[in-house]
């Protein structure tokens, strides 16, 4: 009886490993069978780019072709200009109106400030743009005006007549002859246009233009720099550095429209200074070539670097 059960217990553990050992064999070929079939399968393939290949030179006034050596160039999938207005947008230019309207100054100065937007009571440029009439009608041009020429006696400029001490206790006199006074300086004006030179000494502390300058300074580096961040961490695509014959290549380009130039660097030679901007396409598994040269310099974005 006990040998019986024995030879049955033994039969079971040996059927039990052959299973066990069956087991394993099939998943050991399920496992090979799947890796070849996932070797087999087709893999993707890169996507296929080009090549951009360049040459540039500048040509100076009545001079020959000269490549631009060791200077960099960028290919970007932006054209700078558009950069520079998406930058911009974000940060605009200060308004000249909005600036006159913050000044301590008369309205009527305000108004002349808006209408020709200038702001600078200073120099020549300025006072071109004086009229006689424009002097007597803003208040700050009238006072400069008769302060300066009333430091040359005998030169025939207009003696005022008229009191402050008049203007409650005599208020028709004052009129009358504060009228007679300014048509008196209105005639002087007209009679001797340089009579307005030199006036301008009467506003410096007036002028607000150092404050006007130095907002659109402040904004303009701004702009530029952030425009030249901009383009080279979003859109640049390649960059290279052309050999000493002005040349130089940019490899796996993928397909699309480009624009390549030098980020408002402006590359001299002799008079002659420029940068580019200039728009290329690329094709897969071909090269693009593109001349570079006066002809399709463009114009500076940025402030020459």
């Amino acid at each position: 009886m006990n040998r019986v059960n024995t030879t049955k217990l033994n039969s079971r553990i040996t059927v039990s490993r052959f299973s066990t050992l069956a087991l394993v064999a099939l998943a050991a070929i399920g496992s090979w069978t799947g890796a070849r079939a996932q070797d087999a399968a087709p893999q993707p393939q890169a996507a296929a780019t080009g090549s951009v290949e360049f040459a540039a030179s500048v040509t100076p006034t009545d001079g020959r072709p000269e490549p631009v050596r060791q200077f960099t160039f960028y290919l970007l999938r932006r054209s700078l200009a558009d950069v520079h207005a998406e930058v911009q947008a974000a940060d605009p230019a200060p308004q000249l109106d909005a600036f006159a309207d913050g000044l301590p100054v008369s309205p009527e100065l305000k108004a002349w400030m808006k209408k020709n937007q200038w702001v600078e009571l200073a120099g020549t440029d300025f006072t071109k743009k004086l009229t006689p009439d424009t002097i007597l009608s803003v208040p700050e041009f009238m006072k400069a005006y008769v302060a300066h020429n009333s430091g040359f006696p005998g030169a025939g400029f207009p003696s005022p007549r008229y009191r402050e001490s008049d203007r409650l206790k005599n208020p028709d006199k004052y009129d009358r002859q504060l009228k007679d006074f300014r048509t008196a300086v209105l005639h002087y004006a007209v009679a001797n246009p340089s009579s307005k030179d030199g006036m301008d000494a009467e506003l410096t502390q007036l002028d607000p233009s150092l404050k006007w300058f130095a907002m659109v300074t402040a904004e303009r580096d701004r702009v530029q720099k952030r425009t030249l961040s901009v383009a080279q961490t979003k859109y640049l695509a390649a960059q290279t550095d052309s050999g000493l014959s002005g040349q130089g290549t940019m490899n796996g380009i993928p397909p699309g429209d480009y624009w390549i130039g030098t980020l408002g660097a402006m590359a001299q030679a002799g008079d002659v200074r420029e940068s580019w901007d200039v728009q290329i396409t690329v094709r897969a598994d071909q090269t693009t070539h593109v001349e570079l040269t006066n002809l399709n310099a463009t114009a500076p974005v940025l402030p020459s670097r």
